[in-house]
């Protein structure tokens, strides 16, 4: 399908007006724009949202609508989004008029992550395709009987997921899962070497939610993967090793204890709280070194992670644990998997040793296999064919 289409993307901008969670879904109304279709970005959750600079929820959303329209003017996008505020169900943004002309019209909805509060009410829509992002965990939930959440999904005609390789570690649900991954805009992220003495990075949750349980196996968070690399720092170099850490929702993170065993830690709302100083850490960044959710690890369906995906683009080699992404993606040079401690440390070592190597090709796997233009238009084709063309094995 190549003709243009009028289609709205959703989203969390405003709810989380941080760096990492714009970057997520501002990639994809921005993306879909410069594939020259008639986008537009609608922000209806229905939960109160986060004000960072009040350290929880917000008095009000003035703060949260300033940051999206912000956002939305940054990538030529005026005009074109709509947020509503579940207090009295105040809209903001596009005319009611305009917002629901859009709705109406639209060819093609992409609920990403699912932040749709009430799909139905967007049953107008000629399709609604479902992203979801948070693979292995979405599965077990429907699994373990969350009716609500396979309700809302069931009102999808399509669904994609970030799990590019569900299989038996991952209890079907009935639906057809199509494999996608993060679309990045490329000129957004090119940039030079980066500066001297820069560390391997990453930005994270300590924990996002409580851990999930089914037949008798525990999906897990960050936490519980980390405490395996706790010992890293001393077998690979002082001062390399640098989170940018956030508590999370249910635990709060050992700060005392990662700084015992050579953790650098810095605060995500200093160094890149909002869209342009979380790309400016990433490009100041030698690479990244992250772990990935236990749940992940466990389920071993391919979930490749956004932030790494814009590392990549960056420039920026990564070091990453497994998540059965190898067998869809490209790794060795550019991305590196891990999977035990001894692994993640000779990982850390070459890209070290063969630095300019790695540099290259992580920017090349960007090019390759997360360009917007063709994860997007794959998006869209296979949304409409209805038809799982795997992008299994194929850059994009």
């Amino acid at each position: 399908m190549t003709s243009r289409l009028r289609i709205v993307v959703t989203g969390l901008i405003a709810q989380y007006p941080l760096g990492g969670v714009t970057w997520d879904y501002v990639q994809y109304a921005a993306g879909l724009a410069r594939l020259g279709h008639d986008v537009y970005y609608v922000e209806d959750t229905g939960q109160w949202p986060y004000n960072p600079a009040e350290g929880g929820l917000g008095k009000d959303c003035a703060f949260n609508v300033a940051y999206l329209a912000g956002v939305m003017e940054r990538f030529d996008l005026v005009d074109r989004w709509a947020y509503r505020f579940p207090w009295h169900s105040q809209w903001f943004g596009m005319s009611d008029a305009r917002r629901n002309g859009a709705i109406a019209s639209a060819d093609l909805l992409i609920n990403v992550s699912g932040t749709l509060a009430r799909p139905e009410e967007y049953g107008a829509a000629r399709r609604l395709a479902y992203i979801d992002s948070d693979p292995v965990f979405t599965q077990v939930k429907i699994a373990r009987g969350q009716h609500d959440l396979r309700r809302m999904i069931d009102l999808h005609d399509v669904h994609f997921s970030f799990g590019e390789c569900l299989g038996p570690d991952v209890p079907a649900t009935g639906h057809t899962w199509l494999p996608t991954r993060q679309p990045i805009l490329l000129d957004e992220w090119r940039s030079a070497a980066p500066p001297s003495g820069a560390a391997f990075t990453t930005i994270m949750n300590w924990t996002s939610y409580n851990e999930v349980a089914h037949d008798g196996r525990t999906y897990g968070q960050k936490d519980v993967e980390f405490r395996r690399f706790l010992e890293l720092p001393s077998a690979v170099a002082p001062n390399m090793l640098e989170i940018a850490l956030s508590d999370g929702r249910t635990r709060h993170a050992p700060r005392e204890l990662l700084a015992h065993h050579g953790w650098r830690i810095v605060d995500p709302a200093s160094v890149c709280p909002d869209v342009e100083s979380y790309r400016a850490y990433i490009q100041s960044s030698r690479a990244e070194w992250s772990v990935a959710k236990n749940g992940y690890v466990a389920g071993q369906a391919g979930w490749f992670s956004c932030r790494s995906a814009c590392y990549l683009a960056a420039g920026r080699p990564v070091v990453v644990q497994d998540t059965g992404f190898t067998r869809v993606l490209p790794s060795g040079d550019g991305i590196v998997a891990f999977s035990s401690f001894d692994e993640a440390a000779a990982a850390v070592r070459d890209v070290e040793a063969r630095y300019e190597h790695h540099a290259g090709a992580a920017r090349g796997i960007a090019e390759s296999w997360f360009d917007s233009r063709t994860v997007l238009a794959s998006l869209i084709e296979r949304a409409f064919a209805g038809t799982p063309a795997a992008m299994q094995g194929v850059a994009l």
